[in-house]
């Protein structure tokens, strides 16, 4: 039950009421129709207000009845200006006696990564580089117009075909790096001039929603690797994951598909890909309609539509042309899958056990060794502890951040697990 207290204004006219809550009551509020949160300790209720969420509605319903302090500083370039939407929804604080942390946390392993985080914040490594990303997206919008500087010059022969295939592949692979780091925020100061930017990059040059990319995106940053909270592990019946999924569908009978052969149909599902992602999600039919839409079919429009400024479309070879786009469609769709699930697949993957923010980042990711062409096939995420630590930082800095995120690890025996790539490809598939 939350207590009253009142303070006295300057005026002598008493303050605003301030109510103090304990854990065990702000827990209970974890429900679709009642979501309360804490933030520095201070209570706030975002049932109303979380539809109106920028990230979507449940990324933060999936903090209800948590400590959300550092989801929130992980997920906001400017912290101030968003404290001002929150201000209207404070309903009090918690109680003097209460601990900061909820559900037995370490509270020292919580304070040392907070720390280590400011000391990050002081080395300057939320600074991006407008150098890096500038020659970033020249290198793919050059891929991009040397592709169709081909059609223009050369046709669409068979040898120009696989050539194209190959530049169109690598340079939508490229721009979906690319659109992650605007999709982050870890660019532009302004989140706007981020949101502007990626839209750009995931519309035009890779026919993709970018409000559909941050529905998604963020649930899995907020909760990677949780059943019904990450919609990346929340596979519909077409995986069992983990260790504990294969049980409870086994005690339940339950059996839509072979499983025992489903590390060979997964190579299957990378070719479907662009299908099966929706279905990975619950959505309506209306919202299938404008998924297939904007990423089935959208950046294949969108070439269409760049390959009509080119003689060539004109002279009957559309569907070579189409035949082109799809075939970089599938050859990335391949690249995609193995990187973006060689971090996260092979690791933990269960329920919510409630872990401080360090402790269930790193249990849920994995690092690749870095190399020059490991970074950039990647587009950084062999770094993927941290950037799952600091989803904000600039990709560039991750090399800078990782000995301080190894050495918190090591000081509390968390798992810090690297291991390189071709081993990272191999326990896919293990």
């Amino acid at each position: 039950m939350g207590k009253g207290g009142e303070k006295g204004g300057e005026s002598g006219e008493p303050e605003a009421q301030i109510r103090f809550y304990t854990w065990e009551e702000i827990q209970k509020h974890n429900v679709r129709t009642d979501k309360w949160l804490v933030i520095e300790r201070k209570v706030y209720n975002v049932t109303q207000w979380a539809n109106r969420h920028p990230g979507g509605s449940r990324v933060i319903s999936h903090c209800a009845g948590e400590d959300a302090t550092d989801a929130f500083q992980a997920f906001h370039i400017n912290p101030t200006l968003v404290q001002k939407f929150l201000k209207p929804l404070l309903i009090g604080e918690l109680a003097p006696g209460e601990p900061s942390q909820d559900r037995d946390k370490n509270s020292q392993l919580v304070e040392d990564f907070r720390t280590l985080r400011k000391t990050a914040e002081d080395m300057n490594l939320f600074r991006a580089n407008p150098l890096f990303f500038s020659l970033y997206l020249g290198h793919i919008i050059a891929m991009e117009v040397l592709a169709w500087l081909m059609v223009l010059y050369f046709g669409t022969g068979w040898i120009t075909t696989l050539i194209l295939s190959c530049i169109l592949t690598t340079s939508q692979a490229q721009a979906g790096w690319l659109q992650h780091d605007f999709g982050h925020l870890s660019v532009f100061k302004k989140s706007s001039w981020n949101h502007i930017v990626h839209k750009f990059v995931i519309g035009h040059l890779k026919g993709a929603s970018a409000n559909w990319w941050n529905h998604r995106h963020f649930q899995h940053h907020a909760k990677p690797n949780i059943f019904k909270k990450d919609p990346d592990v929340n596979m519909l019946h077409i995986f069992v994951l983990g260790d504990t999924q294969p049980v409870e569908y086994g005690k339940k009978k339950l059996k839509y598909l072979p499983y025992n052969h489903q590390h060979e149909y997964f190579f299957l599902s990378e070719i479907l890909l662009p299908f099966l992602i929706p279905c990975s999600h619950t959505l309506t039919p209306t919202h299938l309609c404008i998924f297939f839409f904007h990423f089935g079919h959208g950046w294949t429009l969108s070439d269409c539509l760049k390959a009509s400024l080119f003689p060539s479309y004109w002279e009957g070879n559309l569907s070579a042309l189409l035949s082109t786009v799809h075939k970089s469609q599938f050859l990335e769709s391949h690249w995609f899958v193995w990187v973006t699930q060689m971090n996260h697949i092979p690791m933990e993957i269960d329920g919510e056990k409630h872990r401080d923010w360090l402790s269930s980042q790193v249990a849920a990711t994995c690092n690749i060794e870095q190399s020059f062409f490991n970074d950039w096939f990647t587009g950084h995420l062999n770094f993927q502890i941290e950037h799952h630590l600091f989803p904000t930082m600039p990709r560039h800095n991750f090399w800078k951040v990782k000995p301080l995120v190894k050495s918190l690890c090591a000081k509390y025996g968390v798992q810090y697990e690297e291991k390189p790539l071709g081993k990272a490809f191999v326990d896919i598939v293990g």
